[in-house]
C-alpha cells in the first residue's frame, strides 16, 4: 500500500494575513492623518529628522562645491596656531593646530570645508536629539527653520569660525545632562568653553541645574571637573606665560569694532566704546539673570522631580505592561480552571489605585507646565484581542526635558540681548534654541514666524544698519516679554499633584 499523502500547507490563511496585515499597514501610514501628523506632530520629529540630516548633507555638499568660500578669520587662526599670540583659550589651539596639520598648513580650504559639513551635521544631530525628546516643536517648524538660515550655512562651511565648535560641545554637554550623565556634561562644558568664552552665558542656569539636581557637595564635585579640564588643557601656557595666556584668552575687557557690530549701529562709536555703556549693559544683564532667576529654579526642581517619579514608576509600568503581553499570550480558561494569582506576583506587577491615581494627576500637572496633554494610555478594559494594544500606561517622561531646556536656553538669550556687540558668526550661540525660545510664547504662529523671519533678516544684513539694529532689538524684546510673561505665572509643584484628586 502507498504512503498517505501529507496534507498541502494551507496557503489560503497566510494569504488572508498578508492582506490583513498589507491593509493594516496602508490605512495607518498610508493617509491624509498620518501626513499631516508628519508635518505637526512632535511626536513624529524623529522620523522627520532623519529627513532633515540626510537632505542638509545634500545641500551643505552643494553649498561647499558651487559658493564662493570668504576669508574671514581662517588665516589668523592657523596663524595663531603656528606663531600666536594667543587670544583664545587653549582648546581652541588644539583643535585649529589639529586642523592646520589636516589642512597642509591651513591652504587645504576644501578639506576645511568638509570637516565642518561634519561638525554641522553632528551639531544638528544634538540639537534634534534635544527637540524629539522634549515634544515641543512641530517638525516643520525645524525643518522650516533649519533649511532656511543663509547664515548659519555660512558661519559653517564658508567662513569656518570658532564659534560652531565651542557650541558643538555645549550641545553635547546638555544632552549628557538630560540622561543624567552629569561628569560628562562637566567635561564637554569645559571643552567649549576652552574653545570661546561665550558658552559661559549658559553657566546660570546650568548651576542651577546642577544644584537643584545634585545638591551642594556634588555641584562642587562637577565644578571642580570644569576647573580641572582649564587647568589641564592649559598647563603648558599656564606653566610658562600665565598672565599672558590669561588675559589674552580670557580677556573679559575686550573692545570691539564699532563697525562690526550688528547690535549696536544706531550708536556713535564713542557711546559703543564707552566703559559707562558697558556697565549699564552689565547690570542690565546681572538684572534680568536674578529677575528670572526663581521661576528657573522652580522648573529645575520640577524636571528633577519628574526624573525621581520616572525612576519610582517605570519599573512598574513596565512590568504592568508585561503582565497584561503574558495575559493575551496565555489561553482563555474557564472560571473552574482559572488559579489564583500569587498575592507576590500581583503586588510586583500591578499599579496600585493610588499609584493609578497618582498618574493622572501627573498627567494634569504636565498639561498645566508644557501647555499641552501628555497622555497616559489606558488599554481598554474588555478582553484583549489579537490586535488590541499590549501596553496599559504610557508616559513620555522624557518630555520633562521641557522644564531643563527653556531656563538653559532663556539664561544664554538673556547674555545675547544684554551683549556689548554681536558680530555676524554669534548668530550660531543662539540660533538653534530661538524654535524653542519662539514657541515657548503664547504668540500666534504667525507672529513667531515673523519673529523668526526678521532675526533672519537682521543677521543677513551686511553692513548692519541702524533699521537692522533696532530690528534686532525689538524682536529680542518681544520674545523675552512673552517668555516672561508665560513663565511668571505659577508654575504647579509637583510635590503636591498626588495631593489634588
Amino acid at each position: 500500500m502507498g504512503k498517505i499523502p501529507a496534507n498541502p500547507p494551507k496557503s489560503v490563511p497566510n494569504r488572508k494575513e498578508n492582506q490583513s496585515l498589507f491593509s493594516k499597514i496602508r490605512k495607518e501610514y498610508v493617509s491624509l492623518t498620518f501626513a499631516k501628523s508628519l508635518i505637526f506632530d512632535p511626536a513624529r520629529l524623529p522620523l522627520i529628522s532623519i529627513l532633515i540630516l540626510a537632505a542638509e548633507l545634500v545641500l551643505n555638499v552643494f553649498v561647499v562645491q558651487n559658493v564662493r568660500y570668504t576669508e574671514i578669520d581662517w588665516k589668523a587662526y592657523m596663524q595663531e596656531c603656528d606663531t600666536g599670540p594667543l587670544v583664545y583659550p587653549a582648546g581652541f589651539v588644539y583643535i585649529y593646530s589639529a586642523l592646520y596639520f589636516l589642512t597642509s598648513h591651513g591652504t587645504n580650504i576644501r578639506l576645511a570645508q568638509y570637516v565642518f559639513v561634519g561638525l554641522y551635521l553632528l551639531q544638528l544631530v544634538l540639537v534634534l536629539r534635544l527637540y524629539c525628546k522634549s515634544r515641543k516643536i512641530p517638525p516643520y517648524v525645524m525643518a522650516i527653520t533649519i533649511f532656511t538660515s543663509y547664515r548659519i550655512h555660512s558661519i559653517y562651511v564658508l567662513r569656518l569660525f570658532n564659534d560652531p565648535i565651542a557650541i558643538l560641545f555645549l550641545y553635547a554637554a546638555l544632552n549628557a545632562f538630560i540622561d543624567g550623565r552629569w561628569t560628562l556634561g562637566s567635561v564637554m562644558l569645559s571643552l567649549g568653553v576652552s574653545v570661546k568664552m561665550n558658552i559661559l552665558l549658559f553657566a546660570p542656569a546650568i548651576l542651577l541645574l546642577y544644584i537643584t539636581n545634585l545638591g551642594w557637595l556634588k555641584t562642587a564635585l562637577q565644578l571642580t571637573v570644569c576647573a580641572m579640564i582649564q587647568l589641564i588643557l592649559g598647563a603648558p601656557f599656564l606653566l610658562t606665560h600665565p598672565w599672558q595666556y590669561i588675559k589674552g584668552s580670557f580677556d573679559l575687557s575686550r573692545v570691539f569694532e564699532h563697525k562690526w557690530t550688528v547690535n549696536y549701529r544706531f550708536l556713535e562709536p564713542e557711546i559703543f566704546e564707552s566703559k559707562a555703556f558697558h556697565l549699564a549693559l552689565l547690570g542690565l544683564h546681572l538684572t534680568l539673570l536674578v529677575v528670572f532667576a526663581s521661576p528657573c529654579y522652580k522648573y529645575f526642581q520640577n524636571y528633577c522631580r519628574l526624573r525621581h517619579l520616572e525612576m519610582m514608576l517605570l519599573p512598574q509600568i513596565e512590568a504592568q505592561n508585561r503582565a497584561e503581553k503574558e495575559k493575551e499570550k496565555k489561553p482563555k480558561k474557564s472560571p473552574n480552571q482559572a488559579l489564583p494569582a500569587s498575592k507576590g506576583n500581583k503586588d510586583e506587577e500591578k499599579l496600585t489605585p493610588d499609584q493609578e491615581k497618582f498618574l493622572k494627576s501627573f498627567e494634569k500637572g504636565i498639561k498645566k507646565m508644557s501647555g499641552k496633554q501628555q497622555k497616559v494610555e489606558r488599554a481598554p478594559e474588555e478582553s484583549p484581542t489579537p490586535n488590541s494594544a499590549t501596553s496599559k500606561f504610557s508616559i513620555h517622561f522624557d518630555r520633562s526635558t521641557q522644564l531643563a531646556l527653556l531656563p538653559i536656553f532663556l539664561s544664554n538669550f538673556i547674555g545675547i540681548v544684554c551683549a556689548r556687540s554681536l558680530h555676524y558668526q554669534f548668530y550660531v550661540w543662539y540660533f538653534h534654541s530661538l524654535p524653542y525660545l519662539t514657541w515657548y510664547t503664547e504668540y500666534t504662529n504667525s507672529l513667531k514666524f515673523l519673529l523668526l523671519f526678521l532675526l533672519e533678516f537682521c543677521w543677513n544684513t551686511y553692513p548692519s544698519t541702524a533699521l537692522s539694529s533696532l530690528v534686532l532689538h525689538t524682536c529680542h524684546l518681544i520674545l523675552l516679554v512673552g517668555i516672561g510673561r508665560k513663565m511668571f505665572r505659577r508654575i504647579p509643584d509637583l510635590a503636591q499633584f498626588n495631593k489634588t484628586e
